[in-house]
């Protein structure tokens, strides 16, 4: 089975590079990290990733725009901003994960994995219930 291909959008060389370090150490593949846009869309243009990691600003440029696109081509993403304005994104993106910086690399696996495997994670809880309430029929 092939890996799952992450987008890494992020200008900050050093936060770039630990999140691509991280992805790949937990078995991912990495496409970037991008430090800018125009990059970042060429990137998608040659390949269309499983997920997207994005920083709201890459240099000046709010990445929303190009949210939507991928959005639309049904490609998750989640937010990966030292400043985030929640209510703004919450809004705008509903459906999209957001994560403060600095977020911890084993919080931003978690959430990766939660995004790509939404269906094992729901029958994994499902699971989980059904065992404890096996275990317990009064908490069920």
């Amino acid at each position: 089975m092939e890996q799952p291909v992450i987008l890494i959008a992020e200008d900050e060389p050093i936060v770039g590079m630990d999140l691509s370090d991280t992805i790949a150490e937990a078995g991912y593949e990495v496409e970037g990290p991008h430090g800018d846009l125009h990059s970042a869309m060429l990137a998608f243009q040659k390949r269309k990733p499983d997920l997207a990691i994005l920083d709201i600003r890459l240099h000046d440029t709010v990445v929303f725009p190009f949210a939507e696109k991928l959005i639309a081509e049904d490609v998750p993403i989640i937010f990966h901003s030292g400043h985030l304005p929640l209510e703004e994104v919450s809004n705008r993106f509903p459906e999209a994960l957001a994560l403060a910086k600095p977020c911890p690399p084993g919080d931003i696996i978690t959430q990766v994995q939660q995004t790509l495997q939404p269906d094992q994670n729901r029958a994994d809880g499902e699971q989980a219930r059904a065992s404890q309430a096996a275990r317990d029929p009064e908490t069920a």
